[in-house]
């Protein structure tokens, strides 16, 4: 059986990315196909992979700045041929979802999320950004949501990261989904003593949604009481969330697993600030032994339980995350609730139940009239 897998891009380890790994393991005789390759910028077990790249990848300042090119990713996903392949596993949270499957083939979708930039987060996205970008994605959005809904039906199956992504799918697709949530590491990230400790963590790209921002703010406050907070990770709003920022709070910008796995050890929570997809880091904290202070939408509801492994707050605000932490502060957590948690996301669970899914969708595939 010959398997190509699509991902939408490959510029570094993310969540996703995570999970596209497993699925290298599972076929490591696979293409992966996707819109650019930052060579060197991914993990070795992806690195060593069969890798194509679109023609997206020769556009003039693609390496450094392919996001700008949005209204042409469907363009170039599509023009990827499949000819001669029977199963089409794609990794997705933008286009891949779209690829154009050959006639009997199997399309099996691992879906992160509907394209987020023209759906649900759209206003998060374009409220901080320039009024250039802000008239770019408005220009684009109509297009890119009639693509989207168009090309759903590409896709013979769904697996959804999480109930809150499946719902999202049934919204703007009409589709079901069956739930697999993304795996953790459990294996790597683990409890263990801490070189510097006492303070409250974030992991997090920069980006406007994941609302770093207002927790920086929260921190910065008179009322947090100097609290310390580190901030691991970098991107668009840096600058300006740098700006904001007390000096309790700390960046310490990309760094490697073995740094980020300190980072968790040493942290009293993990600070959640924003409305996820599912969100792995919640988990990496908990396989940790570190309880969790999480904004009480999307997918956190799902792997987070209250007063167990962490607190939520429903308002997404500056004194709505400082009332979270004071209340954290008056309660107590176990490094064996959190880590027992995280265990039931492992990597291993996630490997046998995606495998035992696939399985079963090639043999009804090949059972069915025509099928390959």
């Amino acid at each position: 059986m010959r398997v190509a897998i699509v991902h939408d891009w490959l510029t570094g380890m993310r969540g996703g990315e995570k999970v596209l790994e497993v699925f290298c393991d599972l076929f490591p005789d696979a293409t992966i196909f996707t819109l650019i390759h930052h060579e060197g910028a991914m993990s070795p077990k992806i690195e060593a992979m069969k890798i194509e790249q679109s023609g997206l990848a020769r556009l003039p300042f693609a390496r450094k700045h392919f996001r700008h090119y949005l209204p042409l990713f469907p363009r170039y996903i599509e023009k990827f041929d499949f000819t001669g392949y029977d199963l089409i596993l794609s990794s997705s949270h933008c286009v891949a979802k779209g690829a154009v499957t050959p006639p009997g083939a199997l399309h099996i979708c691992y879906c992160h999320t509907p394209m987020r930039y023209v759906w649900d987060l759209y206003h998060d996205y374009v409220r901080e950004r320039g009024l250039l970008v802000h008239a770019f994605l408005r220009f684009s959005r109509d297009g890119l949501r009639e693509w989207d809904v168009r090309t759903a039906d590409r896709v013979t199956h769904y697996i959804a990261n999480s109930h809150h992504v499946a719902d999202r799918i049934r919204r703007h697709y009409g589709r079901e989904a069956t739930v697999i949530h993304a795996p953790v590491d459990d294996e790597f990230f683990t409890p263990g003593e801490a070189e510097e400790s006492g303070y409250y963590l974030i992991v997090s790209a920069l980006v406007p949604y994941k609302k770093v921002g207002l927790a920086v703010r929260a921190f910065s406050r008179e009322e947090a009481g100097g609290r310390k907070l580190v901030v691991v990770g970098s991107g668009s709003d840096e600058k300006r969330i740098r700006a904001d920022a007390g000096p309790n709070v700390s960046f310490r910008g990309n760094v490697d697993d073995n740094e980020l796995l300190r980072y968790y050890r040493g942290a009293r929570a993990l600070i959640f600030p924003g409305e996820e997809d599912f969100g792995i880091t919640p988990l990496e904290a908990m396989a940790c032994g570190k309880p969790v202070i999480a904004y009480a939408k999307g997918g956190a509801l799902e792997t987070v339980v209250e007063g167990s492994t962490g607190v939520f707050f429903d308002e997404g605000s500056e004194a709505g995350i400082l009332s979270a932490v004071d209340k954290f502060e008056r309660m107590s957590f176990t490094v064996s609730d959190a880590r027992r948690r995280a265990e039931a996301f492992s990597k291993s669970s996630f490997f046998k139940k995606i495998r035992e899914f696939i399985e079963a969708r090639i043999q009804e595939h090949q059972e069915e009239p025509g099928g390959a």
